[in-house]
């Protein structure tokens, strides 16, 4: 258990963060290269880690990714992150991009996924985070649905190390 007092969702959250497509951002297939999108949610994830946890935090897991549906040339991304939870030195950041139409405001659910996260301390070694308060009904929802991912997460990871014992 941490003694830092615990910070809710909306402080470190990232909302509607813009990136326009662009040409040198499409696949042979014409639409956005899957890991772009990908790199930018793992780069603004560490956002709301360090907000969250005032430390510098490293990538310890990437879970869940769904492709919904392709961006296309001239959309427009848009980028909601926030912390699920959290649990001693680690955190779960879930992140939703969207594609706009610039031109209708049309939007679609392009993406989710979830990453896990890990604070360290100046010698590079895991350090406790403070606990979220989750303030919305919907933040209510995915701070429960964080345990469940987590104890599969974990329940994954031990019978992955046996079987290869």
């Amino acid at each position: 258990m941490t003694d830092k007092p615990a910070k809710a969702v909306s402080a470190s959250a990232i909302e509607k963060h813009v990136y326009k497509v662009f040409p040198n951002d499409m696949n042979s297939h014409n639409t956005v290269f899957g890991g772009m999108i990908m790199a930018k949610c793992d780069r603004l994830a560490l956002v709301v880690a360090e907000r969250h946890s005032a430390h510098v935090c490293v990538t310890a897991a990437v879970d869940s990714i769904h492709f919904r549906a392709p961006a296309k040339g001239n959309d427009t991304l848009l980028f909601n992150l926030s912390l699920n939870r959290s649990w001693g030195s680690s955190m779960e950041i879930g992140a939703k991009v969207e594609a706009e139409n610039s031109y209708t405001g049309e939007t679609r659910h392009i993406l989710s996924a979830f990453f896990t996260f890990v604070a360290l301390d100046e010698h590079g070694k895991p350090v406790d985070v403070p606990q979220v308060i989750p303030e919305t009904e919907d933040q209510k929802r995915r701070y429960a649905k964080a345990q469940i991912r987590r104890e599969g997460r974990l329940r994954t990871r031990d019978e992955l190390s046996k079987a290869s014992g």
